[in-house]
């Protein structure tokens, strides 16, 4: 009886050490498109482990990244991140079947975050350029931009050639950030916020700042005494970032952007934060 008992009991150790072995050998992945869960054998294993990215561990879900601060493409309304970024988003993942989770940040941790997996895409008014493309795929453009100069109303400032040994106000980060550099003994002062920046121009703490269209127009208008010059500073484009050879996320995405350029459901959503003026 104690014989069998022990064959019994082996046997069961033996089933349970085989399932634990097969299981460490599982990879489960998720599909980007639809939050398909599928479980594949492998034999293969990293003493790094299995990496695996934000869509993979939320199965079905998509982890957007931004930084709400950047009114009318991303910004804050009764404690909900909203926009034309946001929207589009929203717009996107309903597309794609998925839940979409928005995550807030300081630009310059966006990405980071996508190269690191915690997050699927950064969508955050952000222009394409070489040096970002140099660390993460883009979709195609959904929206074309430009960096404006903001000055006070009475200064001396009136086109970028004015710009030369002045203090200029910078978003860190952002593309006025990296295109202020050029201005030939430009002293530039970074900031966390692009608010923050408005607000030192206002208490004379520098002369003009450097800062998308979109997002200037709304600071003047919350401002007294500021204006954007006619001249842009530079014109650029927008899209949505995502990590580096997933391909097949950014394919998915330029087929729901696709779709709603054609539908005419893009450009509501742009219209429903910028009217014309």
């Amino acid at each position: 009886m104690k014989k069998s008992i022990i064959t019994i009991a082996a046997a069961v150790c033996m089933a349970a050490v085989l399932t634990a072995c097969g299981g460490s050998q599982t990879k489960t992945e998720t599909t980007a498109a639809a939050g398909t869960e599928t479980t594949t054998a492998g034999t293969e294993t990293t003493a790094a482990g299995t990496e695996t990215t934000a869509t993979e561990a939320a199965g079905g879900k998509l982890v957007m990244v931004t930084n709400a601060e950047f009114p009318p493409y991303e910004f804050r309304e009764n404690n909900e991140i909203v926009g034309i970024d946001a929207d589009i988003a929203r717009a996107i993942a309903e597309k794609l079947g998925m839940e979409l989770e928005i995550q807030d940040m300081a630009f310059d941790s966006l990405i980071p975050a996508i190269q690191s997996g915690k997050a699927d895409f950064a969508a955050a008014g952000m222009t394409v350029n070489e040096d970002r493309k140099k660390n993460v795929d883009f979709t195609d453009t959904y929206a074309e931009a430009a960096q404006v100069i903001i000055v006070k109303e009475d200064g001396d400032i009136v086109s970028p050639d004015d710009l030369t040994g002045k203090k200029i106000g910078v978003q860190t980060g952002t593309t006025g950030d990296i295109y202020a550099d050029d201005i030939e003994n430009g002293d530039i002062q970074r900031f966390n916020k692009g608010m923050e920046a408005v607000m030192s121009l206002t208490q004379g703490k520098v002369d003009a700042v450097i800062i998308d269209r979109e997002p200037a127009k709304v600071f003047i208008k919350e401002n007294a005494g500021l204006k954007i010059l006619d001249e842009a500073f530079t014109e650029e484009e927008y899209a949505i970032a995502i990590k580096k050879d997933n391909w097949e996320l950014v394919n998915k995405f330029n087929s729901a952007i696709k779709e709603l350029k054609e539908s005419g459901e893009l450009q509501k959503i742009v219209d429903k934060y910028i009217t014309a003026e």
